[in-house]
């Protein structure tokens, strides 16, 4: 039963979904394969929205995830974490998958075209901006959204984690989504 029935108090906002979220694929640059949200139906996905050389807030968030996850124990197998890459001209299949393997090798990076990114992005409101960077190696750098999504087992958008939830909050919180 969605919404466990009762009042329930969780560590981010707390969304209704009356739909289950908008499908959409991409490409799993764990498997090199096509992959789609709804591939997760029957889990908790954690869905995140960042890039692999994010100097700051991504890594700190992946690593809250694998905090997360740790504390979770057996728990954390009916939870599938997913990193959205928001820069696919440089988060290629080679380079996203041990990026996101290196905080957990559970964990699953999706990237694909403009348009898939699109498509993964606009339903959750996802911001992204390319922001040139000409006095840095690296020439240019992402702004974006900086939470995590919580979607339930049966595709329901439930829960926006906020940029500094901690892992053990997210693992509290988890515990009773897997329940619900």
């Amino acid at each position: 039963m969605r919404g466990g029935g009762g009042t329930v108090s969780y560590q981010g906002t707390v969304i209704q979904s009356p739909e289950p979220a908008a499908d959409f694929a991409m490409t799993s640059a764990n498997t090199g394969e096509e992959v789609k949200l709804s591939d997760f139906r029957g889990r908790v996905t954690l869905l995140y929205y960042g890039y692999t050389l994010c100097p700051d807030v991504c890594p700190a968030t992946m690593l809250e995830l694998r905090q997360a996850m740790r504390e979770l124990g057996a728990t954390a197998d009916e939870i599938q974490v997913v990193m959205v890459t928001i820069d696919p001209e440089r988060d290629t299949v080679e380079r996203l998958a041990p990026y996101v393997t290196q905080f957990d090798e559970r964990f699953i990076g999706l990237t694909g075209t403009e348009e898939q990114l699109l498509a993964a992005t606009t339903q959750f409101g996802i911001y992204y901006e390319r922001v040139e960077t000409p006095e840095s190696q690296l020439g240019y750098l992402m702004n974006h959204s900086a939470y995590v999504l919580a979607i339930d087992k049966e595709g329901y958008l439930r829960v926006i984690y906020p940029f500094g939830t901690t892992g053990t909050q997210i693992a509290a919180d988890m515990r009773r989504l897997v329940r619900d």
